[in-house]
């Protein structure tokens, strides 16, 4: 388990932390022709190297660098406009069955930190609720664009992003530390800074849009909490 935990992080500090929006645009105009995208191969393999130092199993970074190569080339040379939502979902989906694939043929691997399966678990956790979850969440939603009669001055550049980040990660500490009233605290507290906004907007679209995202956002939360807690 600890393996494939040591995996998984590799997995979402690469894709979703190391991996610029910049990166992302030139893989789509250039697609195998992008340098973005063997350079991006090689940090996963490298990420996987550092975090699973085993002289015994060269073979791991050098498997999740080939393999998230191919995954992600094929999704750039299939993906359109109209598919782009479904390949995202897609892309990850065979990622993860890469990571299980290898993580089951490695088994036998030994641990090489010294951090405990849960410290790992709850590691992995708390980092898929910051940035990865705020790119699903807004993939999901993407569908709804709101006409909000703002201009980009009238809020903080990705405010909202790290705003998400913070609460999903307050409701997961509240949570596995078995701190429920600290979770209606914080939509509460939410709850009384968002009526405002939303009084003032009279756009019944932007309300249900931010309670979509909210819950969304929530619910990801609890739902990860509560699965580090049981596997605790």
């Amino acid at each position: 388990m600890e393996l494939f935990l040591k995996l998984l992080l590799a997995h979402l500090i690469g894709d979703f932390i190391l991996q610029p929006d910049s990166w992302v645009s030139e893989k789509e105009e250039k697609k195998l022709a992008s340098a973005k995208l063997y350079l991006h191969a090689l940090i996963h393999a490298l990420l996987v190297l550092i975090l699973c130092w085993n002289t015994e199993m060269w073979y791991l970074p050098v498997a999740i660098g080939l393999t998230h190569l191919i995954i992600d080339a094929g999704k750039l040379l299939l993906q359109n406009p109209r598919n782009k939502r479904l390949l995202f979902f897609t892309d990850q989906v065979l990622h993860l069955l890469a990571i299980i694939a290898i993580w089951v043929f490695a088994t036998d691997t030994p641990p090489s930190f010294s951090l405990t399966q849960d410290q790992w678990l709850l590691l992995t956790g708390a980092l898929f609720l910051s940035f990865p979850t705020s790119i699903l969440i807004r993939v999901t939603i993407s569908i709804y664009t709101p006409e909000t009669g703002m201009t980009p001055d009238d809020s903080l550049q990705n405010a909202g992003k790290y705003i998400g980040i913070l609460e999903r990660l307050l409701v997961f500490v509240f949570i596995v530390t078995d701190h429920w009233e600290g979770v209606g605290f914080l939509i509460a507290a939410k709850s009384i800074f968002r009526f405002s906004d939303l009084t003032r907007a009279k756009d019944r679209k932007l309300t249900e849009y931010i309670l979509i995202g909210t819950l969304l956002s929530f619910g990801a939360a609890i739902a990860v909490a509560i699965c580090c807690a049981v596997l605790m």
